[in-house]
């Protein structure tokens, strides 16, 4: 997996991998979210909530919805979001790993954290088969698949937040570098 990643960061595909993320994100920012929050009486959505919920906040947040918001959520937001996660794990592993190549940290055991990118998005995936589910058993949401939804939207939210620490680090590492030979 790392030949593969490291055979993949030439610096336009990157760009253009980062581009398509991007607009996808933006697009569910502008277009998709707001749809859905359009119908939920000011409550934000289980994907929008770093620090989780609970199954009465779920229960609360399906009856604000009603069935045309809880059918905007199940086929305007979350099919985008279906997209989103492979986008961001493919186009964000290589963003990280082409800033270690410039670094040239390539052969670290920090190439690693090149994987954070693709473990939140496995987790968006089944933060999203969660909400799924329990759009579908709506209005007998189980407790449980609540719970365990609830985990894959955190361990998402937590490993981003790593990643995006960690791409900063890199980033400013990148700049220092670069103001630094410059200066030769």
């Amino acid at each position: 997996m790392k030949e593969l990643i490291k055979r993949n960061i030439n610096g336009r595909k990157v760009l253009l991998l980062f581009i398509l993320t991007n607009i996808v994100y933006m697009i569910m920012l502008t277009i998709t979210i707001p749809k859905v929050m359009s119908y939920s009486g000011g409550m934000n959505l289980p994907d929008m909530m770093p620090a989780g919920y609970d199954a009465e906040y779920i229960r609360s947040l399906f009856n604000s919805l009603g069935e045309k918001g809880r059918n905007a959520y199940l086929f305007i937001q979350l099919p985008v979001d279906m997209i989103y996660p492979l986008l961001f794990g493919i186009s964000y592993c290589l963003v990280l790993a082409y800033f270690l190549n410039k670094l040239g940290k390539t052969e670290s055991p920090l190439f690693n954290l090149c994987f954070l990118p693709l473990f939140a998005g496995l987790f968006d995936y089944l933060e999203n088969f969660g909400i799924i589910a329990m759009l579908n058993s709506y209005p007998g949401n189980s407790v449980i698949l609540t719970q365990v939804t609830n985990v894959f939207s955190v361990l998402k939210s937590l490993l981003t937040t790593i990643y995006f620490v960690v791409l900063i680090i890199c980033f400013i590492l990148f700049v220092i570098r670069k103001l630094f030979q410059k200066s030769k």
